[in-house]
């Protein structure tokens, strides 16, 4: 036919190989530009599914490992925590051992000490004031623990919850400190009570042991007077002369027994705090009062009954203090007064405000006053005018009063306390401790990482496969100052600043015990890390050994072809002269 082009067959066949030498050069070049020698399911069906597969599972754990590596910075946050909590628990501790040496140094033990000398005294019956035959001194023993003990002496009498010694006309000081260092608690072998001696300077001093607290009393008259302007005025001159006249204080309440009476007397506390819990609402069977309360409106009993706080409302009845014998407050009028007035009157006070704090804490029904200062040695509360058997009482029980004479009727007017010494160093070292107490609490507070708190109580949960059904739970713990035990500092008592101590001990138990476990809980993570990025990369390798060419083969292969191509275009071309030779012939 005219026009057509008509190709021998070894031009055809040169032809269609070289057609099918550019597919194959076509689908090389192909597989070296992308790299892949199966980058589509129409190239290889199998390896392609496989691959993609190995790539699903490997891209879902390297999410997985950005989870993983947050957990472990979250565990960092917390062990950092952790670690400065630790530091500031360690200084607590030390804050502590510094109360424990200032109570040590100061006074742990209750004293009280005369201001007269007393080292030539030959016989007591000489002295101005004692009344040889009738006058007494009697004493109230409570323990560490409050409790009111039996005393005994070595004679074996025994001696209830308190003990007179009668005052003899020829009776020398040295004497008198035997039989006081004689009385025993609970049993006439038992441990002594009180230790006697004249200081360097010939002043009594007397001292309870094993921590207790204690009251001395004064009565000129063994038969016992109270209430009477007579009997109080000879009471205190008893006190004076044996060095008390400046902290003894008439009480107006039998605190020895209900057949003799004791109306002038001065208490003594290890403590720097003194502690009542007196305020009951009145007329309840439970329950404190409010802060809010007024005086008048509270009431409290004695174990028999009696009531022993019940103020009066008269417009000159009032609550004053007195610090060391001269710097006395203004006085509290009781009427309209409420609770939290009477504190903030003590605080606000321009003479004692400054030396000591009063606070109130209804849930407990603790009334406090604290020395704040060292200079404070005694703190005397008392009611002024007013007060009677018929219009109230003012029994603080500070001190070793409470429960004692339940039978009495006789109005409680005021008390007197010797306090521990140390008081501002003590008081000074509560408020260090404290701060340290708030700190660990804001410390806690801080040491979250993106929501979770370990040292908060908050629990991570680490997942390690993509099916998240396996997991690390690390439970976190509570590790402020309440989850850690650490209460509030009280150094007023060598007691509560060794509960301080033990606390403080625990709390660093609980913190390394902590530690450990977030060690624990890191190393298993980490390890599950190395564990992951390693499968991951073994994922990644099997995928890409399915897909992936090898860039040297198929460069090979496409040098191969190309030659290939030119050998054909070269034969085509020869054959095509050949052709054409024959042609002319013709």
């Amino acid at each position: 036919m005219a026009g057509e082009v008509v190709l021998s067959a070894a031009l055809r066949n040169n032809l269609l190989s070289l057609q099918r030498t550019q597919g194959q050069i076509d689908r090389a070049q192909g597989v070296l530009s992308t790299g892949l020698k199966v980058a589509s399911a129409l190239d290889d069906p199998q390896n392609f599914f496989a691959s993609q597969s190995l790539k699903n599972r490997s891209s879902d754990l390297s999410r997985l490992l950005d989870g993983i590596g947050q957990s472990i910075q979250t565990i960092k946050a917390a062990d950092a925590g952790v670690t400065s909590v630790t530091k500031l628990v360690e200084q607590a501790q030390s804050i502590v051992d510094s109360a424990r040496d200032a109570l040590t140094t100061g006074a742990k033990e209750a004293a009280v000490t005369g201001d007269v000398d007393l080292s030539d005294v030959t016989s007591i019956g000489s002295l101005s004031g004692v009344s040889a035959g009738n006058s007494e001194i009697g004493f109230v023993y409570k323990d560490a623990d409050g409790t009111v003990k039996t005393l005994k002496t070595s004679s074996g009498a025994t001696l209830s919850t308190s003990v007179g010694l009668t005052l003899s006309n020829n009776q020398s000081i040295d004497q008198l400190i035997t039989e006081i260092n004689d009385i025993r608690i609970t049993t006439t072998t038992g441990d002594a009570a009180f230790n006697a001696e004249l200081t360097s300077a010939g002043k009594l001093k007397i001292t309870a042991l094993d921590g207790g607290t204690f009251t001395i009393a004064f009565d000129s008259n063994g038969a016992g007077q109270a209430d009477t302007a007579t009997a109080s005025t000879a009471d205190q001159a008893l006190a004076a002369a044996l060095g008390f006249g400046s902290t003894a204080i008439q009480t107006a309440r039998d605190i020895v027994s209900s057949s003799q009476v004791y109306d002038v007397s001065v208490t003594a506390t290890p403590s720097t705090k003194l502690t009542s819990g007196i305020f009951y609402k009145n007329g309840a069977t439970s329950g404190f009062a409010n802060a809010s309360d007024t005086l008048a409106s509270v009431e409290t009993t004695d174990s028999g009954g009696t009531a022993r706080f019940v103020a009066s409302t008269g417009s000159t009845t009032g609550i004053r203090v007195t610090i060391n014998g001269s710097k006395t407050s203004s006085v509290f009028a009781i009427d309209g007064r409420t609770i939290q007035g009477l504190v903030d009157g003590i605080n606000n006070d321009t003479t004692v405000g400054s030396l000591i704090t009063a606070n109130y804490d209804a849930t407990t029904g603790e009334f406090t006053i604290e020395a704040d200062s060292a200079t404070v040695n005694t703190i005397k509360i008392d009611v002024v005018a007013g007060v009677s058997d018929a219009t109230g009482k003012a029994d603080f029980d500070f001190g070793t009063q409470a429960a004692l004479s339940a039978t009495s009727n006789s109005a409680i007017t005021g008390e007197t306390f010797t306090l521990a010494s140390a008081a501002s160093t003590l008081s000074q070292l509560e408020d260090d401790y404290n701060s340290v107490r708030e700190q660990i609490n804001q410390l806690v507070s801080d040491s979250g990482y993106r929501g979770t708190n370990l040292i908060g109580g908050d629990t991570l949960d680490t997942y390690f496969n993509e099916d998240r059904s396996n997991k690390l739970s690390t439970v976190g713990q509570n590790l402020d100052s309440d989850g850690l035990g650490v209460d509030a500092a009280d150094f007023s008592r060598l007691d509560t600043v060794e509960t301080a101590a033990t606390q403080t001990r625990s709390a660093l138990t609980t913190l390394r015990t902590f530690g450990s476990t977030l060690a624990t809980s890191l190393s298993v993570i980490q390890t599950r890390e190395t564990f992951t990025k390693s499968l991951v990369e073994t994922l990644n390798e099997g995928s890409d050994k399915l897909t992936v060419a090898d860039q040297n083969e198929e460069g090979a292969k496409l040098l191969a072809l190309q030659t290939r191509q030119q050998l054909g275009i070269t034969a085509l071309s020869l054959a095509s002269q050949a052709q054409q030779a024959v042609l002319r012939l013709f």
